[in-house]
């Protein structure tokens, strides 16, 4: 009898689809791509500074539908083969300076490190500010965009109940010089109109300070041009190729399924360079205002993001980000690299967007899904 009781359960386990960890964690970048200058003596765009996202699913079964949780449960992340970024960059050497910051080796401007805890938020955990670089502890010469992060989901106890890897993209790139573009940073600074004064001699300088920057939160000066309208407006007089700073010809970070399947370029989305300065000239607020997945033209309705709210801020199906399932801006599900597939080539045995009903219910529904697709669609 008490082993037909034993048989009796396993087999209810395995109908109900319910899987020996009763949680899953999906681990996602928010814009698919962070920029950093390496050297930050002369001319400054972007510091180190990385975000990275979390949501924790309690797998659910026949009976119970799956649920976003967050108490009492803390999210741990690091970098592994990549534990300290002080010698990879100059920025703490200038960050005081620069940011008005006087910084720990090795912690970033929102006091986040390389590892740590990420914050609970109401269904989502996040770190914002890693001071990631793209050289690895092993290679201080060769960038290495797109380094996976590890995360690991514990309880109140410390009991480890899921781990993930997920992409956590940095490039230094962005570089006005090496992108064959300027002959030297200080080059730049002469261009400047004179009644700035000789600029060369106020090194290090904070593009920001000057052009406003909703990326990094400045307000700039008045009567200038944000630094994006300004940048886009000069340099796409000159070229339009978009690769030369976003963030460079070795790091192509549009890797994801509509570039590598569909064959679209950056300004397939954006609008050429030019077209991205006029835009914000007439009104458009740079990383506050971006292309639209629900646009006519584009994908329409049934895979629109939440009105008026971008797709890496957008929520769907059971209050899951888009994100998690579908992978972040320019790297949607599959990507041309590998590291952007790990995560769910691990959850649901392939490559592509998370569409594995069992993943997370634990067993295949007969009912609708995202979009109104139904399993035997997905």
């Amino acid at each position: 009898m008490k082993k037909l009781t034993f048989l009796f359960v396993v087999l209810f386990i395995a109908i109900s689809g319910a899987a020996a960890n009763d949680y899953i964690v999906l681990g996602w970048n928010d814009l698919g791509m962070h920029c950093s200058n390496k050297d930050f003596s002369t001319t400054v765009v972007l510091p180190p500074f990385n975000v990275v996202y979390a949501q924790i699913i309690k797998v659910g079964d026949s009976l119970n539908p799956p649920a976003l949780v967050s108490d009492p449960f803390r999210i741990s992340y690091s970098f592994p083969g990549n534990t300290y970024s002080v010698g990879k960059t100059n920025f703490w050497d200038y960050s005081e300076k620069l940011f008005g910051a006087k910084l720990t080796d090795n912690i970033g401007l929102t006091g986040a490190g390389l590892s740590g805890d990420m914050h609970p938020m109401k269904g989502f955990f996040i770190v914002e500010g890693v001071p990631l670089t793209p050289y690895t502890d092993q290679d201080l010469i060769n960038e290495d965009p797109f380094q996976l992060a590890s995360l690991t989901v514990y309880d109140e106890k410390g009991n480890s109940l899921a781990s993930t890897r997920a992409v956590v993209p940095v490039s230094n790139e962005i570089n006005c010089v090496s992108a064959g573009c300027h002959a030297s940073e200080l080059e730049i600074l002469q261009n400047h109109t004179d009644s700035l004064g000789d600029l060369t001699q106020a090194t290090p300088i904070l593009c920001a300070g000057c052009h406003s920057s909703n990326a990094l939160g400045t307000e700039g000066q008045p009567g200038l041009a944000s630094l994006s309208e300004t940048i886009h407006s000069r340099h796409g007089e000159i070229t339009d190729d978009c690769y030369k700073c976003h963030p460079g010809p070795k790091t192509k970070c549009l890797r994801g399924v509509m570039a590598n399947e569909h064959g679209l370029v950056c300004q397939d989305c954006h609008g050429s360079v030019i077209e991205v300065g006029k835009s914000i000239k007439e009104g458009r607020q740079p990383w506050l205002m971006e292309p639209s997945c629900g646009a006519e033209e584009c994908h329409g309705t049934t895979y629109a993001e939440e009105q008026a709210t971008l797709y890496r801020l957008s929520r769907g199906h059971g209050k899951l980000f888009c994100s998690a399932c579908h992978g972040e801006p320019h790297a949607i599900a599959p990507s041309r690299v590998e590291n952007d597939n790990v995560q769910n080539t691990t959850l649901q045995g392939k490559a592509g967007v998370l569409r594995k009903c069992s993943v997370c219910h634990g067993y295949t529904p007969a009912g609708e899904g995202p979009h109104g697709l139904k399993a035997a669609d997905l």
